[in-house]
């Protein structure tokens, strides 16, 4: 048996900013955003709902789907680099909220890899037979770290959650292979600023996610023993379309086999793949024993994939 996903949920503010709207606050226009990036519309959590109350919702709605009870959980791993606070963490958080008292519980930072990072530190535990049940998020809000009158980063983000519970799967389902890696010289093209704003050099960050994005959806085909035309779905990080895009001509795969929520979400660093996920699948594009590609890279700088055959 393999290791997969057995649940998932997401979880979105209800507000939407969309770049009409941004037109009022900082020196844009609609065209220049959506040609550069995608994007037409983002969510943002008001000011009474934190990291931790996003999460808990998505973290809710993957048990459920699961069908398993909060007190099955043997860990629960959150994504995010907007946590409520330094300390405790997220995962503490709604871990004493959902009242999964026997699980172990800890935050991961590797910026918009979160989630890969996540997903890949699970599957250890459960194909070592350590744990049976581990509750993955990834979440930010990242309206927090934004500096609305910076017209080259305020456009970018949203907040969202998605979280997947992990367990044992069926046969030659689940996760085939994965890809981590990090290069901390690249550090300093994204980080958080002195006055705690998101700062980045979107040209260094545009060439470096091109090529790692590819590179990593090659390097896990190659090690599962997959080829291109293996791929029936690419769920790429949704942070620009034309790093999407190029990932997709990478592989080789037509429009319809590329995971597209870039453009009423935004980039929602940590949350954005499994939000992806979501959709599609309730959207019927993902059916069992689909080869999905998932890859996201982040801050740090940090990078994350993996290859997996859909299923329980």
């Amino acid at each position: 048996m393999g290791t997969g996903i057995i649940g998932i949920g997401r979880e979105l503010p209800e507000k939407i900013l969309t770049n009409f709207d941004l037109e009022k606050m900082v020196d844009t226009n609609d065209e220049w955003i959506r040609t550069r990036t995608g994007i037409e519309e983002r969510r943002i959590a008001d000011d009474n709902t934190d990291t931790s109350d996003i999460a808990l919702a998505a973290a809710k709605k993957a048990i459920d789907d699961a069908g398993i009870h909060p007190e099955d959980i043997d860990m629960i791993m959150v994504a995010t680099v907007t946590p409520d606070q330094s300390f405790p963490s997220v995962a503490c958080m709604i871990q004493e909220k959902l009242g999964a008292k026997k699980a172990a519980a800890m935050d991961l930072s590797a910026a918009c890899a979160g989630f890969m990072y996540g997903m890949i530190t699970a599957q250890q535990f459960i194909d070592t037979g350590v744990y049976k049940y581990i509750l993955v998020v990834g979440v930010e809000k990242l309206s927090k770290i934004t500096n609305w009158e910076d017209r080259n980063t305020a456009v970018l983000f949203g907040d969202g959650a998605g979280a997947a519970v992990l367990g044992k799967v069926s046969e030659g389902r689940g996760i085939l292979s994965f890809e981590l890696g990090a290069d901390g010289s690249g550090g300093k093209h994204l980080y958080l600023d002195e006055e705690d704003y998101i700062y980045m050099n979107g040209r260094e960050v545009f060439k470096f996610a091109v090529r790692q994005m590819g590179e990593s959806s090659e390097n896990v085909l190659v090690k599962a023993g997959l080829s291109k035309e293996d791929v029936d779905f690419l769920i790429p990080h949704q942070a620009n379309i034309r790093i999407m895009e190029a990932s997709r001509q990478r592989l080789n795969l037509p429009e319809e086999k590329l995971s597209k929520t870039v453009h009423k979400y935004g980039n929602t660093s940590a949350a954005s793949i499994p939000i992806s996920l979501v959709e599609e699948l309730e959207a019927g594009k993902i059916k069992d024993d689909d080869v999905l590609v998932m890859v996201g890279f982040g801050g740090g700088l940090t990078w994350g994939a993996i290859a997996m055959r859909w299923g329980r």
